[in-house]
């Protein structure tokens, strides 16, 4: 009996690798076991990627507010405890787009909590 080999499926799913490893430079991208270690070594990063990248723009926001609220005399850990008794809820996202887009309406706010 001939040996059955289920090649039409194996060939798709190296395909499917292969094509994520589209733009890798040498072997990493045309040698079965080297792309497989490389696109999955990949897929490792691009996922903590994302969870890196909220905690990159929040912290980005935490530095514009820090910056946009020394002028006035406060400190940002200071300025959110105001805003909170002061019972406004915006979120660091909307401030440090208002301190950086309209300074106006970022001194309003700063005003109102002081």
């Amino acid at each position: 009996m001939p040996r059955s080999v289920n090649s039409v499926a194996a060939k798709d799913r190296k395909k499917k690798v292969y094509k994520l490893a589209k733009g890798y430079f040498g072997r990493r991208k045309n040698v079965w076991t080297v792309t497989k270690n490389a696109v999955e070594k990949g897929l490792g990063y691009a996922f903590v990627g994302r969870k890196l990248k909220k905690r990159d723009f929040r912290s980005m926001w935490i530095v514009r507010i820090n910056a946009a609220v020394r002028p006035y005399g406060l400190s940002y850990s200071v300025f959110i405890k105001k805003l909170a008794d002061a019972k406004i809820d915006m979120n660091r996202k909307v401030l440090a787009d208002l301190a950086l887009n309209d300074p106006k309406a970022f001194e309003a706010i700063v005003n109102q909590v002081k």
